[in-house]
């Protein structure tokens, strides 16, 4: 078993944290019973490129669970629990490439590290592995030998069907975001509460009173700008699509350009999966004290070179916030680099929502490695079968009974000649 972790002495905290986090895991705790017994992924390769945290660490023992060799590395550099890392290697004897805090060319080493093992399906989240594999840089036999794919994110969605529209996607993906168990709870719920958590960690801010600008109104903004409201903040959203943007005003929030909020603005998060969405026109007339925070997956959505071209200084305010001081004496803080606030300055989502989210991811593979000869070269939704189930079994979980429709409504349900 080959690993490259920051140090294996850590693994006791980490099992015990791991292990915490399993107790709010029921959904995926089952599907770990059934895969010990049924043995699903017998024999396949699965590298995973996800964050190292103790929720993954609990998709990755269902992954051996049902038979599968898996190894894991690291989906963002500033995500990695080095404990959880630990104990993955030492108690479940499952290869890590992750250490927190890699520069950008030792993330890209765990990634073709993870990819070493000729994986027959990959998982991904940010769709930095099969953009990999893709590349010029890898072998070319290894994608040949990968049946298909899971990804777990947003961004690494968009990519993936960019992809598929141009027709260089080599094998199929399942979109596991794109299931509803994962993005109506996971990214309103998981993001709405952890992004939060992240700041006011990193900061100690009171976030009520403050005027916190929310970019982009998807399903992660939509959480984030509840969670900031509830806590007493008054939010402005921004976005580009009107369909939202109006969603957003229904909702009671205030919208308007960019370029305006940010004048207003104590406090402002990005999470629109596109580049440069605060730039130099932006920076030039925040609020001296405004605390910028990232939350889309990759740290693009915040022109870090720009704001460090205008600054004079640039110093740390406190672990996690870096202060940059601009010509005129204007302070704006950056937490945790502009990477995912609630992965680099907190844990990132609660074990409870995460349950689902690797639900779907664990149901998804037993689905391809069930159909694997039946897909195209494409991005494919999670199975509307797979999605109900998971919803199901966190109802058990919560131990709340639903109705069944009779054989009376279901007949109605599915004629059309009985309108009256």
């Amino acid at each position: 078993m080959n690993y490259d972790i920051k140090t294996t002495e850590l693994a006791p905290t980490g099992k015990q944290r791991i292990d915490w986090a399993n107790r709010f895991m029921p959904v995926l705790d089952s599907i770990r019973a059934r895969f010990e017994n049924e043995r699903p992924l017998e024999g396949l390769r699965i590298a995973a490129c996800l964050h190292v945290t103790t929720e993954t660490a609990n998709l990755m023992k269902t992954l051996k669970a049902g038979g599968a060799e898996a190894v894991v590395c690291a989906s963002n550099p500033l995500s990695t629990q080095d404990d959880v890392a630990a104990s993955l290697v030492v108690d479940e004897k499952i290869g890590v490439f992750a250490i927190d805090g890699v520069d950008t060319d030792t993330y890209y080493k765990h990634i073709d590290a993870a990819l070493d093992m000729q994986p027959a399906i990959t998982m991904d989240d940010g769709a930095d592995l099969v953009s990999r594999l893709h590349s010029e840089e890898t072998n070319p036999s290894l994608i040949e030998q990968v049946v298909a794919g899971t990804e777990e994110t947003t961004t690494g969605v968009i990519r993936l069907r960019s992809m598929a529209a141009e027709g260089v996607l080599r094998y199929p993906i399942i979109a596991v975001n794109d299931a509803d168990t994962k993005h109506f709870f996971d990214n309103r719920y998981g993001t709405g509460q952890s992004t939060l958590d992240g700041i006011i960690r990193a900061t100690n801010l009171l976030i009520a009173g403050t005027t916190v600008v929310v970019a982009g109104y998807g399903w992660c903004g939509r959480g984030v700008a509840s969670r900031a409201r509830g806590l007493g903040a008054n939010v402005i959203v921004t976005e580009v699509n009107p369909l939202r943007a109006l969603e957003a005003v229904m909702d009671g929030f205030r919208v308007m350009p960019m370029l305006e909020a940010v004048q207003e603005a104590d406090l402002i998060v990005t999470l629109t999966g596109d580049i440069h969405v605060l730039r130099k026109e932006h920076f030039e007339v925040m609020k001296d004290g405004t605390i910028i925070a990232n939350s889309g997956h990759f740290d693009v959505e915040i022109d870090i070179p720009m704001l460090g071209k205008l600054s004079v200084d640039k110093g740390s305010a406190r672990p996690y916030v870096d202060v940059y001081t601009l010509a005129d004496g204007r302070k704006l803080y950056l937490i945790g680099e502009g990477r995912l606030v609630n992965l680099a300055a907190a844990e990132g989502h609660p074990a409870s929502v995460m349950d689902m989210s690797f639900a779907n991811q664990a149901l998804s593979v037993e689905y391809i490695a069930k159909n694997r000869d039946s897909f195209e070269n494409r991005v494919y939704d999670v199975p509307k079968s797979i999605d109900e189930a998971v919803a199901q079994l966190k109802l058990q979980a919560f131990g709340i009974e639903i109705d069944t429709l009779t054989a009376e409504q279901e007949e109605y349900l599915n004629s059309w000649e009985m309108g009256t």
